[in-house]
């Protein structure tokens, strides 16, 4: 346990002793928090031109985490910045001789950096309803209202689990740039056409982005046909992630530093 304890230690001091790091997770809650209030307000200023069908399904929880998309950019590069710091810099060889056991080394470096995502996801996602809903006036939710809770504390999962995948793509490719590369048409292009286009909706809907964003509704969208709930959603990401933990675990044992 004492050794244990010493590497995750040492994995913390990594995170915190660079800036590109912790700036990013600063970033990832401004982006998410702003752009949040700025479409709550636009949204508050143009409901009543909205048509009718819109206006009965609207979700007045879900429309707070609006920045999540640029939020969940930042969460993106941290978590990739985190695993292939080490390797673009060639640490990493030093980190396994110091640390032979490399499922020890890999679950205290995924462990303090999880820990520390998730902190600054929840408080990001309370930060973002309130504000949210500070801009929507009348139109605002709750916290104590029916799946608000669920909804908000799911903002911060969310976060977090994005974060996690992408710590566990770059164990799998060690390089930064190629992790990003792969990662940000996957979120940002790739997960967004198969959700859009009629055809191939079908998949979409269970890729890791689309099914967790839904842990962060409340109302249901008109003609909604997803098969699964808000927490159906969440484990499907978070199956996701655990199979792309596996496969980092399988290839950091099975490889040369």
């Amino acid at each position: 346990m004492a050794a244990l304890g010493q590497v995750i230690r040492s994995e913390w001091t990594k995170i915190r002793s660079v800036r590109s790091t912790v700036w990013t997770l600063g970033i990832a809650a401004v982006l998410t928090i702003a752009l949040g209030m700025l479409i709550c307000l636009l949204t508050n200023h143009d409901f009543q031109s909205m048509p009718a069908r819109e206006r009965l399904s609207f979700d007045a929880t879900n429309i707070s985490f609006s920045g999540m998309g640029l939020g969940q950019l930042a969460m993106i590069v941290f978590g990739v910045l985190v695993v292939s710091n080490e390797y673009s810099t060639g640490m990493i060889r030093a980190s396994l001789a110091a640390v032979p056991q490399r499922g020890t080394f890999l679950f205290c470096k995924l462990l303090v950096a999880t820990a520390l995502v998730f902190v600054v996801g929840l408080a990001t996602s309370f930060a973002a309803f309130f504000a949210g809903q500070a801009m929507l006036g009348d139109l605002r939710a709750h916290l104590g209202d029916p799946g608000v809770l669920r909804a908000v504390f799911g903002g911060g999962l969310y976060m977090t689990l994005i974060a996690l995948f992408s710590m566990a793509v770059a164990v799998m490719l060690r390089s930064p740039m190629l992790s990003l590369g792969i990662l940000m048409p996957f979120f940002f292009l790739i997960s967004n056409i198969l959700g859009n286009v009629s055809a191939t909706r079908k998949v979409g809907r269970y890729l890791p982005d689309q099914a967790g964003s839904k842990i962060m509704q409340v109302v249901t969208p008109a003609n909604s046909d997803v098969p699964y709930g808000p927490w159906g959603g969440l484990g499907i990401m978070i199956a996701w992630t655990v199979l792309a933990l596996l496969g980092g675990y399988v290839l950091l044992k099975r490889r040369d530093a």
